[in-house]
């Protein structure tokens, strides 16, 4: 599978805005900010690196319907697309 340059913007968009979030939230347990708030940081961040995981699935996705519609062979694995989204949900 290949990532498109639109989409690998979005997705290396997302990751740098994900490694920013977890540096402030390293510095939030260093400064000792309560624990709701750490928490809170952190499903953020999660959240974040999952729309980047399924970003990626939906261009695998994306593939293999545009294959389908141009009766080619899809190039993408499509059992192994399932158990990435899966590994995600």
């Amino acid at each position: 599978m290949e990532i498109d340059g639109d989409t690998l913007t979005a997705v290396v968009k997302r990751l740098r805005r994900a490694e920013g979030q977890i540096r402030g939230v390293i510095a939030m347990l260093e400064s000792g900010r309560d624990c709701t708030e750490v928490v809170t940081q952190l499903a953020a961040v999660s959240r974040a690196l999952d729309r980047a995981g399924f970003k990626i699935i939906a261009t695998g996705l994306r593939q293999c319907v545009t294959a389908e519609q141009d009766g080619e062979e899809p190039t993408v694995d499509v059992e192994q697309l399932e158990k990435l989204f899966l590994s995600l949900a």
